[in-house]
């Protein structure tokens, strides 16, 4: 129960950094990746905060674990590039430069228009969810 907590802080903290840093508008994002147009850098500073901070705490939790195995964390990160990291890696980015919507500020933005953020939110479940089920024919 305690761990579900701290989840929930850490994921209240986050989405309140990405509203104040103008992330749950979709526009700025596409600002971001119009790199021949209207280009808008504020997103490469919120990205360098946030790797900033990932970075310290990382080099903090990483000194007190002992490896054992090429793993980190049990296992989560993936050790191969493989076709299937390559085939969800591109769909995500092309959802995201299309929409300009992203998972952690679509669940940031229901907070803010639930009206305007539900039907993304369906369709990102719905994507989920069939992602899971052919991962799980294929293999």
């Amino acid at each position: 129960m305690k761990g579900l907590l701290v989840a929930l802080l850490c994921g209240v903290i986050f989405g309140i950094g990405l509203a104040l840093a103008g992330m749950l508008n979709p526009s700025k994002i596409i600002g971001f990746l119009n790199i021949f147009g209207l280009w808008d850098p504020s997103l490469a500073f919120v990205m360098i905060g946030g790797i900033t901070v990932n970075a310290a705490a990382s080099h903090c939790f990483i000194k007190k674990i002992e490896f054992k195995q090429t793993r980190f964390y049990g296992g989560y990160f993936k050790e191969n590039v493989d076709k299937p990291l390559i085939i969800g890696s591109t769909l995500f980015g092309l959802g995201w430069g299309l929409s300009g919507l992203c998972p952690g500020p679509i669940v940031a933005s229901l907070a803010i228009d639930p009206g305007g953020m539900s039907l993304f939110m369906i369709v990102l479940m719905f994507g989920l969810w069939s992602g899971s089920r052919i991962k799980a024919k294929i293999t």
